[in-house]
């Protein structure tokens, strides 16, 4: 699964290394800013549209694959969170198209880009869960197949977009990538879909709506407010500082984000599924040195490579956008420190310990929240970098101690 994934994002990086580059001429750090506030408001719509239920789709399809009936319960609920979420986002967006526009834009001549996702929004939804299905049964090739072929898809409507309406058409592009997500899972995926979601036997009960709500409220910490605290961080460099600065800390996120996604199929498809199989210390232990043995030397190897090559990254991809080298060692240090805590924080997922994970994503939001409001002060936009490394040392040592209290409490009871 590892070798797979190396292939699609190898090719995903290559592509996007180019719409970047395309990007950083045409637009600028001002529009690499915007970009990245829309990127931000989809990602937080994708969790609020479905309410937050996909890692307890991925938990539930892998734990019931053989359960038809327990199936049917699942999907139920599922659906019925879905057209919640779909008609308060829908609402929300529309009619508070102008306020969000000035407030992630600095301007309301965006209230269309608003409303076009307003539009979206069950799309949205509805890719989200079935995107849970894909992952709960572990069908890795097809995954790898649906995320290519839709990246190729969005990438070329982008690059199209962007040539022909400049930030605007990149801006749509990106609005609409979800539709083709889902438009692609379904070309591919509907035979699969239709032998384990029996659509006609959908009802509008919640008979798993107790044990749904503890996933959605995870999601709303884990996903909801860190791209809120994303925006505001964004927000707030580009009033302190300049859209400029607040364009160049968005691009340095962005080749963040390409490595980070590497190991982001490989947690929902591989490790939260196992990790939601195993019930004892032992087995727990000697799965998280064969992923930790697997992963981090990888990644370490890659990261060194993308800081000692750093100034070509930046001429390559990012022309003129010099002011981000400096940043580059606060941000492959943390997220090196980031990928090993995220592995230990699926095991909150894969085992619902709600509380533990609530309590971790608090310290870790609230800390880089403060640290870059602090640290812009002292540092400029390389303050909210060395917040970034700072918060996931903390972060780590947190999900460490929570997990080893765990099992010690496990041991204890039996």
């Amino acid at each position: 699964m590892t070798s797979l994934n190396a292939a699609v994002i190898g090719i995903r990086l290559v592509i996007s290394f180019f719409i970047q580059r395309l990007l950083a001429e045409i637009v600028g750090e001002a529009g690499i800013s915007k970009i990245g506030q829309l990127r931000n408001l989809s990602q937080l719509l994708t969790s609020t549209t479905s309410v937050g239920v996909f890692s307890g789709v991925v938990k539930y399809v892998a734990e019931y694959k053989e359960e038809k009936e327990q199936l049917q319960k699942l999907f139920s609920t599922a659906f019925v969170f879905s057209i919640i979420g779909s008609v308060l986002c829908f609402l929300v967006l529309f009619f508070g198209a102008d306020f969000i526009s000035e407030h992630l834009f600095l301007s309301k001549d965006f209230s269309y880009l608003i409303k076009l996702l307003a539009v979206l929004v069950p799309f949205i939804s509805v890719q989200r869960i079935f995107n849970g299905v894909v992952n709960g049964l572990s069908k890795y090739k097809k995954f790898a197949k649906i995320d290519l072929i839709a990246y190729l898809i969005s990438a070329t409507l982008t690059i199209v977009f962007l040539l022909k309406y400049n930030i605007d058409g990149a801006l749509i592009a990106i609005a609409i990538t979800p539709l083709i997500q889902l438009l692609v899972l379904l070309f591919i995926f509907s035979k699969v879909l239709k032998e384990y979601v029996q659509f006609s036997k959908l009802s509008l009960k919640t008979p798993m709506a107790k044990a749904l709500l503890a996933f959605s409220l995870m999601s709303f910490f884990s996903s909801v407010l860190l791209n809120y605290v994303e925006i505001d961080v964004r927000s707030m460099l580009a009033d302190r500082l300049s859209e400029e600065d607040a364009g160049l800390w968005t691009a340095m996120t962005f080749i963040s984000k390409n490595y980070m996604v590497f190991s982001g199929s490989i947690f929902t498809l591989y490790v939260l599924p196992r990790f939601a199989g195993i019930k004892t210390t032992g087995l727990f232990k000697k799965e998280l040195l064969s992923i930790y043995k697997t992963l981090l030397p990888i990644f370490g190897l890659g990261m060194l490579g993308v800081y000692f090559l750093r100034s070509y990254f930046v001429d390559f991809i990012y022309p003129g956008f010099d002011g981000m080298l400096p940043l580059f060692k606060w941000q492959l240090l943390g997220d090196f420190v980031r990928l090993a805590s995220l592995v230990l924080i699926h095991q909150f997922l894969a085992k619902k310990l709600v509380r533990s994970f609530i309590f971790s994503e608090i310290v870790s939001l609230g800390l880089f929240y403060l640290l870059a409001h602090y640290l812009v002060k002292q540092y400029g936009v390389e303050g909210v970098v060395i917040g970034h490394f700072i918060r996931y040392i903390v972060y780590f040592a947190v999900v460490l101690f929570l997990v080893v209290r765990y099992f010690n409490k496990q041991k204890a009871t039996s």
